[in-house]
């Protein structure tokens, strides 16, 4: 079918009348810091059909913090099967809090896996130039090697980065994830 946006108000009058599932895509340690408490974990990464809960009868949502790596859940799943009904949270988790909406906050301090990355690239390049200034010019290639990183991520839409950062012990949280290679198994 198609990949349909849902408000946080809305969302929240299906979790109140029983007509959804949700699933947060985020990372563990992103989810036991702050969740909905209605919602699944399943990270972006391990995604897939065959681990998603069980939504007969119900409406599929999927949210992460902001929106964006939701509808790209939603896009990796709509591509396994053009016909299903998905829906993502406009604006992720940030938005339903924004909207008055309650979570389960544990009290953990927890940076955001893309603000993980901003640091990391922020940090690169700042040690490049300078290094480049002060030790040898040829620290300014590790600038260049992040700026080109983030060229490549801004024309494909994907983040090695991001992707190594996700399987950064910090980011695990403490419930394991099955992933769909050793389901398919």
């Amino acid at each position: 079918m198609s990949i349909k946006n849902v408000d946080a108000k809305t969302l929240k009058k299906w979790l109140e009348n029983n007509e959804v599932v949700v699933v947060d895509v985020r990372e563990p340690a992103e989810h036991e810091a702050e969740k909905i408490s209605q919602s699944n974990l399943l990270p972006l990464a391990n995604i897939c059909n065959s681990l998603l809960p069980d939504y007969k009868n119900k409406k599929l949502v999927l949210h992460c913090r902001s929106g964006k790596r939701s509808l790209s859940a939603c896009q990796k799943l709509i591509n396994e099967d053009p016909n299903l009904e998905i829906y993502n949270l406009e604006g992720g988790i940030s938005a339903w809090s924004a909207e008055g909406c309650e979570t389960k906050i544990s009290g953990k301090f927890f940076l955001p896996l893309d603000r993980q990355v901003q640091l990391t690239i922020g940090l690169g390049v700042f040690v490049g130039s300078v290094f480049g200034y002060l030790v040898s010019p040829n620290f300014f290639i590790l600038s260049g090697f992040f700026g080109a990183g983030l060229v490549f991520a801004g024309l494909t839409g994907y983040c090695g980065l991001a992707v190594l950062m996700a399987k950064m012990p910090w980011n695990k949280g403490s419930k394991n994830v099955i992933s769909c290679s050793i389901v398919d198994k």
